[in-house]
């Protein structure tokens, strides 16, 4: 009983990373049509900008955390406008396949600049609290708790905001948006900048409590994939719940399965879900 409860805890911490990239990744396959891919290379550039900050320049986690999402951000839009802007109108495959094309860009980037070998964060050392007899790490408890938090804000940003409005807007009909004066190409870069952000600090998270390598990104979006679809892609608050499923699922079957078959299971609910419900268990 133990032994799950420990399981369960971890799975909501992996819940909470996945979710972040899995927001981004809905919000703008829901305004452009098309699944982007990059958002796994996103994640890999924001955990080692950290790791420059942090290692190389020695300054606290904090900062490196707050340089990383400017950072992926940044690289948000420079994707969105340096490789899909002029193929806006092309079909949602062809952009998929580019998407994926700047995903492997940006991965041996990384790859080029830091090596292939594992990378950690220089962080303060503290003692594992137990709470019945759950080990949790203060990372894991601050990472649960800033991913929360980082959820709140998101739904807070589309139902209470003007911009949150346009975004629903654009996503419900682009014509529509652009016939009310709906500035389309500014907020399709806002949109890129907050999921780059997302996928960012969902990085830094994994790499504070794992390790940092240049295919922790590729490694993941399977899972923040299937985490979408689950939640029904398009959603945000779907995405939330579909990727805290996913988290769960992965964690827990480690219980009676090796930890390389982890991955399989994000694939195997993409398979049920599109067999059983394509348009996701939440309601978009």
């Amino acid at each position: 009983m133990l032994s799950l409860l420990q399981f369960f805890f971890n799975g909501l911490i992996s819940g909470g990373i996945l979710a972040l990239p899995a927001i981004g990744f809905s919000l703008l396959y829901k305004i452009l049509r098309f699944p982007n891919f990059a958002f796994g290379s996103y994640l890999t550039c924001g955990a080692y900008a950290a790791l420059f900050v942090n290692e190389t320049l020695g300054q606290p986690i904090l900062l490196a955390f707050v340089a990383a999402m400017a950072t992926t951000a940044l690289i948000g839009v420079a994707v969105d406008q340096g490789a899909f802007r002029r193929l806006r109108r092309r079909r949602p495959l062809t952009l998929a396949i580019v998407s994926i094309g700047a995903s492997f860009i940006l991965e041996n980037t990384v790859r080029f600049i830091w090596g292939g070998g594992l990378q950690h964060y220089r962080l303060p050392v503290y003692r594992d609290i137990t709470f019945f007899g759950i080990h949790m790490g203060k990372e894991q408890i601050t990472i649960l708790v800033m991913a929360s938090f980082f959820m709140l804000l998101v739904q807070t940003l589309l139902k209470r905001t003007r911009l949150g409005k346009a975004m629903r807007a654009l996503a419900d009909n682009s014509q529509l948006a652009e016939i009310k004066g709906i500035d389309t190409e500014r907020i399709i870069l806002l949109t890129s900048a907050i999921g780059g952000a997302l996928a960012g600090a969902s990085g830094v998270f994994l790499g504070v409590d794992t390790v940092i390598d240049p295919l922790m990104g590729f490694n993941l979006i399977l899972s923040v994939f299937a985490g979408a679809i689950l939640g029904g892609i398009g959603s945000a608050k779907g995405a939330m719940a579909g990727a805290l499923v996913i988290g769960l699922a992965e964690e827990i079957s480690l219980i009676v399965l090796p930890s390389t078959y982890k991955s399989a299971v994000g694939l195997g609910i993409i398979v049920l879900i599109l067999m059983l419900r394509p348009s996701g268990f939440v309601r978009n």
